[in-house]
């Protein structure tokens, strides 16, 4: 079932002369897992920006399913629609593991009761043990905050998982536990899940690799 479709979709930032992405088109599909890859500059960080509806394509249509972007509410779009997890991790420093897988439930109105118990289970599906649900992220290593970022993605719900470079401030070992994680949740949970990376270790985790070079995207 196609999750993420772009049509044609071109983009230039403003001010600029020639488009950094030009007439991409691809379904991505649920249950799949995505490598986008490419040289810095190509447009891959563009791509995702479109995905996540941070950015509106110049040209052309992102879909969510059948929904265009263009007539949706954007912030819920990005409430519950797709979920983003970054290299940086991007937990919030005061709050516990568990408040910040907590924190888009609590966003979506989830009784705090019913949030808590899917932070727990989220965070035990990841690999993070109880006993480290109530520390700070500064407490945990690298790779585990990592998964505690994708714990909290994984409780917004959304069917679209987007990754910028998740693994780019990891070691090898904690690369194939994220990206085992990763392929968990597209083969397992039908998540359709789209990585954008730099690493060949990464790219052959994927079920599909997409190449970006001056703005186009291709296939293998």
């Amino acid at each position: 079932m196609t999750a993420l479709t772009l049509e044609n979709v071109s983009y230039t930032y403003p001010g600029g002369t020639s488009p950094v992405v030009k007439n991409a088109s691809y379904a991505f599909e649920a249950g799949k897992l995505y490598a986008v890859v490419g040289p810095s500059g190509s447009g891959k960080s563009t791509l995702l920006s479109m995905l996540a509806g941070l950015d509106t394509p110049r040209e052309g249509d992102v879909v969510l399913g059948e929904e265009n972007l263009r007539s949706l509410d954007l912030d819920k779009y990005r409430r519950e629609g797709v979920s983003i997890i970054f290299q940086a991790f991007c937990l919030l420093p005061l709050l516990t593991v568990r408040e910040n897988v907590c924190l888009p439930m609590e966003m979506q109105g989830i009784p705090e009761s019913a949030a808590r118990q899917q932070a727990a289970e989220a965070l035990v599906k990841v690999g993070i043990e109880e006993s480290k649900h109530k520390r700070f992220p500064s407490a945990l290593s690298g790779g585990e905050q990592q998964r505690v970022a994708i714990a909290r993605s994984l409780c917004s719900g959304a069917p679209v998982l987007l990754a910028d470079e998740p693994t780019g401030n990891l070691d090898g070992e904690n690369t194939k536990i994220v990206m085992e994680i990763l392929r968990r949740l597209a083969h397992e949970e039908n998540r359709c899940v789209i990585v954008v990376t730099h690493d060949p270790e990464v790219a052959e985790a994927a079920d599909l690799v997409l190449r970006m070079k001056d703005g186009v995207l291709t296939e293998g």
